[in-house]
């Protein structure tokens, strides 16, 4: 029998029942909640007289809407000067305090964005099915689990049955092979990705991270890498579990702790790709070739080296991206052929979904100094 990709092992490990048009339902391990697809979830859950099937499987916390300022944070939702971004963190709180779920409120200092405060708290571990309201829960494919984000009805769903309709996606794995040069980082590698396989390239797959690149990443940079397959057109990131992840998860408030910690870490040396494997689709890159990584358009796929030049439509003989690239030249406010170093920064902006942990700012005022 042929061996299993690492998203075989997940897949086939959480599904409950299997229909013949190709559909399945899912058993969710995690669902993270945050203040803009809950509401209506909620409400559903109202309206049909319905509990949470799981409390504690369940974890939420305000993240679009809260200041950025550490004194308005401790005001509470009276820090919060948009009406409707306090009506949202607000009914949050509300529907947490009336079904019984966590939540890390404004105040609480484990507050933070989504996808970064699961991690940190060992909420998500390896080979958790993990949802989210959210494109970017593919975030915590870097831990070995199968995450993706969800609809509001799907989160409703979740919320009443602990489990999901899915159908399978198909295999893909993306391999970087080599060592990075001198200040190239996880998100050069990936924009290096989403530029040879474009915004499309995923579309309908898992996609599996893997190559010497991806193991001597950080886990947060494996993060950072899951997190854009969704600019990649995946729904899903994965990245094999080694020792990095083990070493991360340990001790952190949520994890498995004694006898169970040591009954976790034997099962979780089953997650990765068997060797005879097979995939629908391999890409290679050699990470020696990838330099620091420019966006230089209106997507994710117009991105070139920091030592070239933005293209030229005149050279691009398809006239669909010709006529794409001659409208992101005009939005831009750039030239064909001009040099990405000639670009004038007016504005530097660090930190988001893609970005925030704490490595990336050390390394950003590092270089600033």
């Amino acid at each position: 029998m042929a061996g299993k990709t690492l998203y075989d092992k997940l897949w086939d490990t959480h599904v409950v029942s299997q229909q013949e048009d190709g559909s399945a339902l899912i058993y969710i391990d995690r669902q993270l909640l945050h203040e803009v697809t809950s509401p209506q979830a909620f409400e559903g859950l109202r309206l049909a007289q319905r509990q949470p099937w799981r409390l504690d499987t369940n974890l939420a916390t305000p993240d679009h809407n809260v200041p950025t300022t550490y004194a308005e944070r401790q005001l509470g939702t009276d820090g919060i000067a948009d009406p409707v971004s306090k009506i949202q963190v607000t009914t949050l709180d509300d529907n947490c305090d009336e079904f019984g779920i966590v939540e890390f409120k404004m105040q609480d200092l484990r507050q933070g964005i989504v996808h970064v405060v699961g991690p940190e708290q060992g909420a998500i571990l390896p080979g958790m099915t993990v949802v989210c309201g959210d494109s970017h829960t593919a975030t915590h494919g870097a831990f070995g689990a199968l995450a993706h984000g969800i609809g509001t009805s799907e989160v409703e769903h979740v919320l009443a049955t602990q489990c999901l309709i899915a159908k399978k996606m198909k295999n893909m794995l993306v391999r970087v092979d080599g060592t990075l040069g001198k200040g190239v980082t996880a998100k050069d590698v990936v924009l290096a990705i989403i530029g040879e396989i474009g915004t499309a390239g995923g579309n309908g797959c898992a996609i599996e991270f893997g190559g010497e690149v991806i193991r001597k990443l950080s886990v947060e940079g494996r993060m950072t890498v899951c997190n854009m397959a969704i600019e990649a057109g995946a729904r899903v990131g994965l990245v094999a579990v080694d020792d990095a992840t083990v070493e991360y998860v340990k001790g952190r408030p949520f994890s498995p702790k004694g006898a169970h910690w040591e009954l976790a870490v034997s099962a979780w040396g089953d997650l990765h790709s068997d060797a005879d494997a097979q995939f629908d689709q391999v890409v290679v890159l050699d990470g020696a070739q990838i330099q620091p990584q420019v966006s230089w358009g209106t997507s994710p796929e117009m991105v070139v080296a920091v030592d070239a030049t933005v293209p030229d439509p005149a050279a691009e003989t398809d006239s669909v991206k010709r006529q794409g690239i001659e409208r992101a030249l005009q939005y831009m406010g750039l030239k064909p052929n001009q040099l990405i170093t000639s670009i004038q920064l007016d504005r530097v902006f660090i930190g988001s979904c893609t970005n925030s942990r704490i490595e990336d700012l050390r390394e950003a005022a590092a270089d600033t100094e």
